[in-house]
Formats: C-alpha cells, sequence, structure tokens
C-alpha cells in the first residue's frame, strides 16, 4: 500500500472523526488523544459511533432533557454496571435513523469492549470515581464454522473467471470482457496470499516484484511486510498490466500508481472487490456467501494444512494475536490431530506374536 493512500485514508477518517465534535462531549475527545498513539484513525472512528450510540441510550433511558453534548462527567459518574447491561440488551433491537437495527453476541462484545476502554480511561485520570464498565460480563460469543471454499471450487472459480461467457445476461457478459483480466489477478492475488480486501486495494505497482515473486503490504496500523506469491499469480498479473496500461493510455491518465483500478480508471474501492467476488463466487456456489474474507480464510486454511504451523499462518495473515489464529483455525487444528493419531501403531504390521 503507498504511503500516500494509506496517509489520505487515515486524513478521511480523521475528518470523519472530528466531525463527532458537534455531538460529543469534550471529555470524549481527551480520550481519542489519550489512545491516539496506539490505535489508527478508524478504530478512533469507531469507539466514536459506539460510545455516540451508548449515550444517546443513557440519555433516553434516564429521560434528561439534553442533547449528548452537554452530557457532563457527572451524569456518566450516575451511570451503573446494570445500565450498561440493559445497554446491551437494547442493542438487540433498536431503531437509528429510522431504520430497524440489530446485533449479535459479536457485535455487542465489540461495542461493549468501546465502552470499556472509555470508561478505563475515565477512571485511570481521575474523571470518574470508579469503572463501572469493568463490572459488565462480556457476552459468550459461539464460534463460527469457518466458511471458504473446497480445493475444487477454487478450481471452477478461476476457470469460470477466465470464460468470456458465465453470467446469465449479455450485459454481464459484455462488461466482464472488460474486466476479466483485472478481475482474475484480483481473485488470484487474494486466494494465494490471503491478504485482506483493504490491503489489495491499497497496493501499488511499485509494491510488486515479479522477477522477486514477492510484494509488499501494508498491514493495519501501517506497519510494512514482504509477502511471497507463486508464479500462477505473477502470470496472473502479467496478464492484467497491460490491460490496465492500456486502458489509462486510452482516457489520457497519466501518474496513476494504484495497481488495481476501477473502469473510471481510479484506484478500485474495498466496495467494488467486495461485489468483484460475489459477483464471481456465485458461479461456484450459491449455498455459501463468499466474501474477500472467505477468500482469506480459504488461503488459510490451506496454508495450515500444508505447514501444520499455526505460527507461520499467523505470520503470514498478519495476526498479532496466535489466539486469533487458532481460533479461527481450530477445526482444521483438530482434523490434523485427528489424521496424525491414526499413524501411531501400537503393533507395527509385522508384529510377531
Amino acid at each position: 500500500m503507498s504511503d500516500k493512500y494509506y496517509d489520505e485514508f487515515n486524513k478521511i477518517n480523521i475528518i470523519k472523526l472530528q466531525e463527532f465534535s458537534s455531538k460529543l462531549p469534550d471529555f470524549c475527545f481527551d480520550f481519542f488523544i489519550g489512545i491516539e498513539m496506539r490505535t489508527t484513525p478508524l478504530t478512533r472512528l469507531g469507539y466514536a459511533d459506539d460510545i455516540l450510540l451508548f449515550l444517546n441510550y443513557i440519555i433516553s433511558s434516564k429521560g434528561l432533557d439534553i442533547d449528548t453534548k452537554s452530557l457532563s462527567l457527572d451524569d456518566l459518574k450516575k451511570v451503573t454496571s446494570i445500565e450498561i447491561e440493559h445497554y446491551l440488551s437494547y442493542l438487540s433491537c433498536y431503531s437509528k435513523n429510522g431504520k430497524t437495527q440489530s446485533n449479535k453476541a459479536q457485535s455487542k462484545s465489540r461495542k461493549l469492549s468501546s465502552i470499556r476502554a472509555f470508561f478505563k480511561y475515565l477512571y485511570e485520570k481521575d474523571l470518574l470515581p470508579q469503572n463501572v464498565a469493568s463490572k459488565v460480563a462480556v457476552p459468550k460469543l459461539h464460534d463460527k464454522p469457518i466458511i471458504r471454499l473446497e480445493s475444487s471450487e477454487v478450481v471452477k472459480l478461476l476457470n469460470n473467471a477466465e470464460s468470456d461467457f458465465k453470467f446469465k445476461t449479455k450485459i454481464q457478459n459484455s462488461y466482464n470482457l472488460n474486466t476479466k483480466d483485472r478481475d482474475i489477478a484480483i481473485l488470484t492475488l487474494l486466494l494465494g496470499t490471503g491478504i485482506r480486501v483493504s490491503e489489495l486495494v491499497g497496493l501499488d505497482l511499485l509494491d510488486i516484484d515479479l522477477d522477486c515473486l514477492s510484494f509488499v503490504v501494508t498491514r493495519k496500523g501501517g506497519n510494512k511486510t514482504i509477502l511471497y506469491f507463486t508464479k500462477e499469480i505473477r502470470d496472473a498479473i502479467e496478464i492484467y498490466l497491460p490491460t490496465r496500461e492500456y486502458m489509462l493510455e486510452k482516457a489520457g491518465i497519466q501518474n496513476e500508481y494504484a495497481l488495481f483500478l476501477s473502469l473510471q480508471n481510479k484506484r478500485i474501492s474495498v466496495r467494488a472487490v467486495q461485489k468483484i467476488v460475489k459477483k464471481h463466487a456465485e458461479t461456484v456456489t450459491t449455498l455459501k456467501k463468499i466474501s474477500p474474507h472467505k477468500l482469506r480464510s480459504t488461503f488459510g486454511t490451506s496454508l495450515y494444512g500444508e505447514t501444520k504451523d499455526i505460527y507461520v499462518v499467523a505470520e503470514v495473515l498478519g495476526h498479532k494475536d496466535i489466539n486469533t489464529t487458532k481460533r479461527h483455525y481450530a477445526a482444521t487444528s483438530e482434523a490434523i490431530k485427528r489424521a496424525a493419531s491414526k499413524k501411531i501403531k501400537l503393533r507395527p504390521d509385522n508384529y510377531d506374536e
């Protein structure tokens, strides 16, 4: 990911965060500044959204005749752990901007994490007499099955992507002729490296070294790392690059460094890649809802199956916490352990009684 793209991405989120100044009390921004050195602007923006929702609930539940901007620390001191528990229950189904919203255990846990971090900061800065949020139990999370493509489905997906006529309408197939090379390169890179969709859209031409079969990717938080890819991925990118160059020349555009472009010859968006993956995946399976993250899971499962090394998988996927990797690939780990146990023979075949 280019530094320019990453910087612009952060600036956009910082501006969005500043727009909360008219909605949140000033002490909320003391919190954002306090965690600035260890969080990204996107993370702080998520905190702001969660805190705003929580403060609106507190005002409504207590019947206060004020807006969220006017909420004081004295008002916050009166919040109890039981009220926070009621808030988590409220999150199961509520109305926001005229639309019904709902949250399951995982979303509730994330929102509670924001509130906990907020209360912890205020307590440690002696702005609150106690941290009541720490007394609220985290919702029990149920392990979700890993949705991924089987090896046969991966083959079919790539074969279908290379076909000129695979969609239901002529318009779709005509559109595909203009995007086929790009889409194949995107799908191949996602499946073959397990990078996040945000990491993919941020790639620049200079990040790719086709000779060394490697590329530089910027992880969450801005850390850069070098990853490697196969000749199959190199071939897909090499087929796409002349198409990319032709489209830019046709549009008279120079100095565009993004690797993957939209039909408007601008850096492709995360949303666009999500649509590309969904569109092509539906030619393979309609039972599985395949997203870029599911392609990441497909890669992670394959890599773990080949290496049997959870630390290698964590390193390649960019997981900071090894437990995150273990949690995602626990089922695969169990399968490997079962298979290994069957190879142990107490009595060899030539055992002589």
